[in-house]
């Protein structure tokens, strides 16, 4: 196996051009699990931790953009406004693999159960594409996540990093696994307010085959605050029977399966939980604030 190391992105996508079946790696804390574990063994591999261009993030035009390499841990640290990534970043096995650990690589892994992937759904996220010829290109997250461990990203490319529009407004993430730390979720929820949309954001991973978004529990959800008046009186709140019935939406958004983690009926009832206990904490968070 050979390992290229580029000193810039440009040679770093001169490499990817002159290659376009290399492995791209970063912190390796997927890669790596896939050749120990012999799933996998590409010829070549492109370390691109060092590169200045992917380990930055900054303020754009009213948007924020999250370089590639930036590791969780840096998240934490300095991206602290932005609740929800905050939370799933924390989320993310230990303090070492946190400090390893990118939302590029979440992003080219393309896991359903990938932490940060939710809440980027949320965020209505664009998706960052470079190559030597043709410059970038950006993508809905949608469109770039197209299934399980599958990606548009052609041979050539190399993900920069993401981009969203930060929503005014609170939100949260949160995953049920079989223990309260280091886990792969049997299924994550990341729930996002834009009140100067006035609408509700309700992203699920590890129940279909990637990251969906709820559409109908959104729709319903902002109808009825709109209903209770709640978007313009952050005192008013919504009855125990919209809460129920936006778990139930929430619950039937995603395809899960049965696996070794869980059964899928199992995942549909945390959905619905998850939902009911996130649309809660928005809403008392305006209230707080």
């Amino acid at each position: 196996m050979d390992v290229l190391l580029p000193g810039t992105l440009d040679e770093a996508l001169e490499m990817a051009a002159a290659d376009p079946h290399l492995v791209p790696i970063a912190g390796g804390t997927d890669v790596m699990v896939e050749l120990n574990m012999d799933l996998s063994r590409p010829e070549t591999l492109m370390d691109v931790s060092r590169l200045d261009e992917l380990r930055e993030w900054r303020r754009e035009d009213g948007h924020v953009f999250l370089g590639a390499g930036v590791s969780y841990t840096r998240i934490i640290d300095e991206l602290g406004e932005h609740t929800p990534l905050v939370q799933a970043s924390r989320s993310v096995g230990s303090p070492q693999i946190r400090n390893r650990g990118t939302v590029g690589g979440n992003l080219g892994t393309a896991s359903p159960a990938g932490d940060a992937l939710p809440v980027l759904a949320a965020y209505d996220a664009e998706v960052v594409l470079a190559r030597s010829v043709g410059g970038t290109r950006t993508l809905a997250w949608n469109d770039f996540l197209t299934g399980v461990k599958r990606t548009s990203r052609e041979p050539g490319e190399l993900i920069l990093g993401a981009r969203w529009r930060p929503p005014r407004g609170p939100g949260s993430f949160s995953k049920i696994g079989t223990r309260n730390a280091m886990v792969i979720a049997v299924a994550s929820l990341c729930l996002q307010l834009d009140e100067d949309e006035r609408s509700v954001r309700v992203a699920l991973g590890s129940v279909a085959p990637t990251v969906v978004r709820a559409a109908e529990a959104e729709a319903f959800a902002a109808s009825a605050l709109d209903a209770a008046g709640a978007w313009d009186d952050p005192t008013a709140s919504l009855g125990s029977g919209e809460f129920e019935r936006f778990g139930e939406l929430v619950a039937g958004a995603g395809s899960p399966i049965d696996d070794v983690r869980g059964t899928g009926a199992y995942r549909r009832h945390a959905c619905a939980v998850l939902a009911r206990r996130a649309l809660r904490w928005a809403l008392e968070d305006r209230r707080s604030a």
